[in-house]
């Protein structure tokens, strides 16, 4: 992870500190994605503060200069996604983040599917 990153990621994760978020947990993925180098997935306690949470870290990252692709999920704000380039942020309601465990899919081996022990191939 370079060192733009590195920034990135200490001022998404003071942001979402800032707003009390929960379970933030930080991951470096350029070992297993192209697409990014870094992801924080972190809980907020109620669809408001997911809003929220995802708003500062936008703001913040806005503020020291770096720009935001894009974000997704406002509307319901059970997930809500900040994509800055190199580093993503996916803010959760925890039954959200429960059931799709990222931490899990993202937590040091490649995503693969693999459904009853076989691997996947295209019919």
């Amino acid at each position: 992870m370079d060192e733009h990153t590195q920034q990135m990621r200490d001022t998404a994760v003071l942001a979402l500190e800032d707003i009390k978020g929960k379970d933030i947990l930080v991951l470096d993925t350029t070992q297993l994605t192209d697409l990014f180098d870094c992801m924080i997935v972190a809980s907020g306690d109620s669809n408001r503060q997911v809003r929220a949470l995802a708003n500062n870290v936008a703001v913040e990252l806005k503020a020291k200069g770096f720009e935001i692709v894009s974000t997704e999920g406002e509307e319901s704000g059970e997930w809500v996604l900040v994509d800055a380039g190199s580093l993503v942020v996916h803010v959760m309601l925890p039954p959200v983040r429960d059931y799709y465990d990222l931490e899990q899919l993202w937590g040091g081996q490649k995503p693969t599917f693999a459904p009853l022990g076989r691997s996947w191939t295209a019919v």
